[in-house]
């Protein structure tokens, strides 16, 4: 069944938009409720709430909902699924809790498993970036809405590339990668502003060695590929897929 995805994308944005002022709220008043879930990630009031209004927005496209934190979905229910939609309702809570600002609300749109349309906000300055495949990846900063250009291939021998790390899950392993590189220079950012550094020019190249799920990567993933990168798994030529039985992403590079 055909999707009509340009006319999907100002409720995805409305959904993401209205998350991050409820997640806005909460990070000025303090009161984070912060708790631990059963795999020790954090969870807040924020994560809950953003939650909560982004499924009673997206539940009238009559289309399944995936999200960090709603209910466990058996995948013998969601393998047949041809679209549905894949939520983080706060992305980098830990960011979140440290005040760091750099966190943000994520919302795709996956068809037969591949991300269609990808909707990343940043509550902390509002700045939203988003895409649907086949019609660009854009930024809207301050009201002004700007197309993303087309990225030209990376040069993984040239000097001085701009690495991008998480603050909060460094590894071994992504040191070692690291420092096959010459002369690299280190971006450090939180979440899927990772993802929209690389979109926006301002890195080139994003190795990620350690535990993601696919709501984390899904809705910067058609952001990446709409700019002319790729996410790579680190031990093949093929793109992350989602929808898959275990929802855990193996390590990937952006590229």
């Amino acid at each position: 069944m055909p999707i009509n995805l340009t006319g999907l994308l100002p409720l995805a944005i409305q959904a993401a938009e209205s998350a991050a002022k409820e997640i806005l709220a909460i990070y000025n008043s303090g009161d984070f409720q912060a708790e631990l879930k059963g795999d020790n990630s954090p969870l807040t009031r924020a994560d809950k709430k953003a939650h909560e209004v982004i499924v009673k927005l997206l539940t009238p496209s009559e289309l399944p909902i995936l999200s960090e934190e709603g209910k466990n979905i058996p995948y013998a229910e969601r393998r047949d699924w041809e679209y549905f939609w894949m939520v983080d309702p706060l992305d980098g809570t830990k960011e979140f809790i440290k005040r760091n600002d750099e966190f943000t609300v994520n919302i795709a749109l996956i068809h037969e498993n591949k991300p269609m349309l990808g909707v990343v906000v940043v509550p902390v300055g509002g700045d939203i970036y988003y895409a649907v495949k086949g019609a660009g990846a854009y930024l809207r900063q301050n009201e002004i809405e700007e197309r993303l250009a087309v990225r030209p291939p990376v040069d993984l021998n040239a000097t001085g590339l701009r690495v991008v790390a998480s603050r909060s899950h460094m590894n071994p392993q992504t040191e070692q990668y690291i420092g096959q590189l010459r002369d690299a220079v280190l971006v450090s950012a939180g979440s899927s502003l990772k993802f929209t550094l690389i979109a926006a020019g301002k890195a080139d190249l994003y190795p990620r060695f350690g535990p993601t799920m696919e709501w984390d990567t899904a809705a910067p993933h058609i952001i990446i590929n709409e700019v002319g990168r790729k996410i790579l798994q680190h031990t093949s030529e093929s793109e992350l897929t989602y929808n898959k039985e275990d929802l855990l992403n193996p390590n990937f590079l952006v590229i």
